[in-house]
């Protein structure tokens, strides 16, 4: 399914506002139509924080014709041709005075670039620097067909109530146009995890996912929503590049001390596969703004490849070959071990004085020999750590074994009165 959605959204020309997020929306929607997508509009010239939300920007037609009326670049074979929030044009200039509108990546000549210019009015094309370096002189004719007036910056989020009042926030966002992994993944892979929390058959805490325009779609939330996100968030993960099969990534909070680095850092160095640690100097997500000075919201961000590293970010290479479903498929499975871990993360104590007796209640075989030890030793170890001082992640990063596999341990040992949860 999220590979699917990813081809679904790939080629709408999103930007930080326009009818192509609203269209995003819809489509995610038909993807979970039991599961309402709650919609905001935000009108242009809000005060958002220290910005403002901008006008509406939305574009239809883009192109650029040579000497010959030859077209040297047209939106309809890629989005990523037009500078996003270009303002409208229609101009015939020499080529000297077109170089100033033209964007390309002398170090990557066969790919092009993608570029905004979202609060300085600009105009301008993408290309790759082979053609650019082929462009002879002469009068070019540009044409862009935008329009930039006041409208509104659009966001929708899902929210699951649990037992407690406390959430678990998951964030990602809308306004890239046609790359896949960034950012055609995140919305796919938030929108499988509402499918998950919804069928989850209870919660122990309450969930809370947003997809919004990053950086001023965030900045917009948290104006509107900060007490309530600091009164109530326990940990939160901004989700970005998740659809490649490369590696795995953690950019850790500002001081690398909060739950929610607790429980993803678990869950990826007990995963057997490792993971790139990075910390919060080298963020560039909206974890920037979810984890400013004030903000001040427990949030790592987690990536496969990691934003800004992998050679194919930001640019027309960053397409539907750059993901894949078992990419998705691994994102997913990290996140979903993630929420398990936090429900089952309780402190717990044995009931007995002593090592319990196993074996009388089925939980390791009646015949000791050297494989049978080992088998069970996993669970030994759990045992040992239930001392009401550790919490399951302690536990799992002390005995070196994953939450997920302890996991189906816990509920036996719950089963039969020999844990008890103390915190």
């Amino acid at each position: 399914m999220m590979y699917e959605l990813c081809e679904e959204i790939f080629p709408l020309n999103r930007s930080i506002t326009g009818n192509a997020v609203r269209e995003t929306f819809r489509i995610l929607q038909s993807h979970i139509p039991d599961i309402e997508i709650q919609m905001h509009e935000v009108p242009s010239g809000t005060a958002v924080l220290d910005w403002t939300v901008p006008d509406e920007w939305n574009c239809d037609e883009a192109y650029l014709e040579g000497p010959d009326g030859e077209r040297i670049v047209d939106m309809k074979d890629s989005n990523l041709h037009v500078l996003g929030y270009s303002v409208p044009t229609d101009v015939t200039i020499p080529l000297e005075e077109l170089k100033e509108h033209l964007y390309y990546l002398k170090d990557q000549p066969h790919v092009f670039p993608y570029v905004t210019s979202y609060y300085a009015p600009r105009w301008g094309f993408s290309m790759t620097y082979d053609r650019f370096s082929k462009l002879k002189d002469g009068n070019y004719h540009a044409v862009i067909r935008s329009t930039l007036e006041p409208g509104s910056l659009t966001y929708g989020e899902m929210f699951f109530s649990g037992e407690s009042e406390e959430e678990i926030f998951f964030s990602s966002y809308t306004c890239h146009p046609s790359m896949a992994n960034n950012e055609c993944s995140g919305p796919a892979l938030m929108t499988a995890l509402a499918r998950y929390i919804a069928d989850m058959p209870k919660r122990r805490y309450s969930y809370r996912l947003v997809l919004a325009p990053e950086t001023i779609g965030a900045i917009t939330y948290i104006s509107r929503n900060l007490k309530h996100l600091q009164k109530h968030v326990k940990a939160a993960f901004n989700l970005t590049c998740v659809g490649d099969d490369r590696t795995y990534s953690i950019v850790h909070s500002r001081y690398a001390d909060t739950y929610a680095d607790r429980v993803l850092g678990n869950v990826l160095r007990m995963s057997g596969k490792g993971c790139d640690e990075y910390p919060y100097i080298k963020r560039g997500s909206d974890e920037r703004q979810y984890q400013a000075p004030g903000v001040d919201i427990p949030m790592v961000c987690f990536c496969r490849s990691k934003y800004h590293i992998y050679p194919e970010y930001h640019t027309s290479a960053d397409n539907l070959d750059m993901i894949s479903p078992e990419g998705l498929q691994g994102s997913y499975d990290v996140m979903t071990k993630c929420i398990s871990l936090i429900e089952y993360d309780h402190k717990y104590r044995t009931t007995t004085l002593g090592e319990p007796q196993l074996g009388k209640r089925g939980l390791v075989p009646t015949m000791s020999s050297k494989e049978t030890y080992q088998q069970t030793l996993a669970l030994k170890d759990l045992i040992a750590y239930a001392d009401g001082t550790n919490d399951l992640i302690a536990i799992s990063e002390i005995i070196e074994q994953p939450a997920d596999m302890l996991i189906p341990l816990i509920d036996k040992l719950l089963e039969c009165g020999l844990f008890e949860k103390v915190g």
